[in-house]
């Protein structure tokens, strides 16, 4: 900085107030010297981390009082003419020597301007309504309806326990640990940088479309405030159909397919036209998650009190309404009534794996997106747990009231059977709706709760997507304005979508959701636990949890991170790809053209991995090729708590722990 200055040159510095000298490629173990050390560790009980006592540059404790010890006790000392990280811990000694030189710079901390939660409870809610969406209201029962009913839930909890919470869980300690978003995460091992572009991409895919759904449950929002419920009745003036010869029970089917959203069979002649009404929905949809964004957390943290809360006492409400239905009793039998054959099936547990995923929302980023905004002692380990089983809590209570109604539908149809639920669009747009109109008791009502809620559920979802992709641009480009980004992005996302209001929308919303975003977070998601359990170091990211949370990181947390998931889910993406039949959505296979489409989409994401990594490794300093890989898997100087302080004491305890496992000869996890 200085010969800089020298020179008449102002020093350039990234977003979290480093030099901005090319240092990038430097390991965090040999980053310039800092101006803040460490002094002393003092052991503390088995559950939390050893008390760092921080020195000023000249060696001076600060507050010694406060850190003092008994003259017994080991500390490791700062020795500024040490080399970082030299650790003597002889036996015969009760002091040991931890050196870790100081930061240059002032006493500013970086990342301070970073955007924080008002409150723990925000950051909470927010996360619930990111992870309480559409998915568990109308995908689960139809997903448990085809997988065995009651039989699906062993899988799917089972999944939720190894997979999907200590997955929850390393995605809410990455963005905390490190402040950053879903790429800029990679710092600790930037070879894998492709990782976050490739999760980026299955966000864009999701979100493309996500807001399409958001339009159609609009349209029935608007619709419910008619003075009789227009699926109730059908009215074929001035139509080109005849309702003669449908039956009461079909007048849903019909509304959805002729009136909201009239569809194509296949995509042999393209998409279509567009539906205009759906369109005006659609830009609705995107003007309200723009508003949602506009002011970063501070205003979509306010906006998830009522995300979050609201659906569930709609779904409460419509329980309650729901039991007293004649043949309820039946369609909740059916959901927990196990089917033991499903067990031995793998398409069930692919299926779990999935739900599992696009329930939680995991591999996608915005966990990562929202524990950034943390701060950085916020206690998490509790947040993951509530989270998860308030998921898995929707999930049932979504499956009781749906197949509540449904068994109510059941007993009164003829020709209506359990095998018809599929999810979906038609769960929530035909079989939903067909059972509401038949309520005696102001049916316009649960109407514009149940789609009110619905939609509250989709815009709990949409803003968390869509809050990544725009953390990443703010987090890539510091002059941009956010809220002028959030406007390009938003109107972006609104033109694409526009996609899906036309006659082949829902066919292009299946493909893309197979190919774009089912299939890419299984790639990503076991890229991200091989990168961070067999590259950066399970040890290490369990050293960093515990220096951050002060509690150390229990066997299941490990043995799921570096075993479980990877291999599991690689195990589940060969057997996936051995047995996957031609994908078609409905009775008619996609053109050629289309399958070949949803492909390179799926390979573009894949193929970031490797462009990405080699591209760390092209802008090495090493000499040799070989050290060249060695260190673009290694963490760079800017990986590690951003506050100088933190920064410190951080490389104190690692220096300690790695201390502590040369001593032994065997480690597992």
């Amino acid at each position: 900085m200085a010969s800089n200055q020298q020179n008449g040159q102002l020093p350039q510095y990234d977003n979290f107030g480093y030099v901005n000298d090319g240092s990038e490629a430097t390991p965090y173990s040999e980053q310039p010297p800092i101006d803040y050390g460490v002094s002393g560790i003092e052991p503390a009980p088995k559950k939390f981390i050893p008390r760092i006592i921080g020195v000023s540059e000249k060696g001076g404790l600060k507050d010694q009082s406060e850190f003092s010890h008994p003259p017994s006790t080991p500390t490791a000392l700062i020795d500024p003419s040490q080399p970082r990280f030299s650790l003597n811990n002889d036996q015969n000694e009760k002091n040991a020597t931890v050196q870790v030189q100081p930061e240059n710079g002032d006493d500013e901390d970086p990342g301070d301007d970073r955007d924080t939660w008002d409150s723990p409870l925000e950051f909470l809610l927010s996360c619930i309504s990111m992870s309480v969406g559409l998915g568990n209201v109308w995908r689960f029962p139809g997903v448990a309806a085809r997988n065995g009913g009651g039989a699906f839930l062993i899988p799917y909890l089972v999944v939720l326990l190894v997979i999907g919470r200590p997955l929850y869980y390393l995605e809410m300690c990455l963005g905390q640990f490190s402040k950053y978003g879903q790429v800029k995460v990679w710092n600790l091992s930037p070879i894998f940088k492709g990782v976050g572009y490739g999760s980026i991409t299955g966000v864009i895919a999701l979100v493309s479309y996500y807001c399409a759904l958001m339009a159609i449950t609009v349209y029935f929002f608007f619709a419910s405030f008619a003075k009789d419920l227009p699926w109730s009745v059908c009215d074929d003036t001035d139509k080109d159909y005849n309702c003669t010869f449908v039956s009461e029970e079909n007048y849903a089917e019909l509304y959805y397919y002729t009136e909201v959203f009239p569809q194509k069979e296949n995509l042999d002649d393209g998409l279509g036209k567009l539906h205009w009404k759906l369109a005006l929905c659609l830009v609705l949809s995107w003007l309200l998650v723009f508003l949602s964004l506009v002011k970063g957390v501070k205003s979509s943290g306010k906006v998830a009190y009522f995300t979050a809360i609201f659906p569930y006492i709609v779904l409460i409400i419509l329980l309650i309404r729901g039991v007293t239905l004649k043949g309820a009793g039946s369609g909740i039998l059916y959901f927990i009534t196990p089917e033991w054959s499903a067990l031995y099936k793998p398409k069930v547990w692919y299926a779990a794996v999935e739900q599992c995923f696009f329930s939680l929302a995991t591999g996608f980023g915005p966990i990562i997106n929202f524990a950034s905004y943390n701060k950085f002692s916020q206690g998490i380990y509790k947040d993951a747990l509530i989270i998860s089983f308030m998921d898995t809590f929707t999930s049932l209570l979504a499956g009781c009231t749906v197949f509540a109604v449904m068994g109510n539908l059941v007993e009164e149809s003829k020709t209506l059977e359990f095998e018809d639920i599929t999810g979906g669009p038609g769960l929530a747009f035909v079989l939903y709706p067909q059972a509401i109109a038949k309520f005696d008791w102001v049916p316009q009502l649960f109407a514009v709760l149940f789609f009110l809620m619905l939609f509250t559920l989709g815009i709990g979802s949409a803003t968390s997507l869509t809050g990544g992709v725009i953390t990443i641009l703010c987090d890539q480009f510091t002059t941009w304005k956010r809220w002028l980004v959030t406007l390009v992005v938003c109107t972006l996302g609104c033109l694409v979508g526009l996609m899906y209001v036309t006659e082949g929308g829902m066919l292009l919303l299946d493909l893309v959701d197979h190919y774009g975003a089912g299939f890419i977070v299984y790639l990503m998601v076991m890229c991200e636990c091989a990168g961070i359990s067999w590259v950066y170091g399970l040890s290490n990211i369990c050293d960093d949890i515990e220096f951050m949370l002060g509690r150390q990181v229990g066997i299941y947390w490990r043995a799921c991170w570096g075993f479980i998931i990877p291999v599991g889910l690689f195990a589940n993406l060969l057997y996936y790809l051995i047995t996957e039949p031609e994908f078609q959505s409905g009775e008619f296979p996609y053109p050629k053209v289309a399958t070949i489409c949803g492909w390179l989409l799926t390979g573009f994401a894949a193929a970031l991995i490797p462009a990405w990594g080699i591209h760390a490794v092209a802008t090495r300093k090493k000499a040799s090729f070989q050290e060249k890989i060695v260190e673009a898997t290694k963490p760079t100087h800017r990986w590690g708590p951003q506050q100088k302080k933190l920064r410190s004491e951080w490389q104190a305890f690692r220096a300690q722990r790695e201390g502590q496992r040369s001593k032994k000869r065997f480690l597992i996890f």
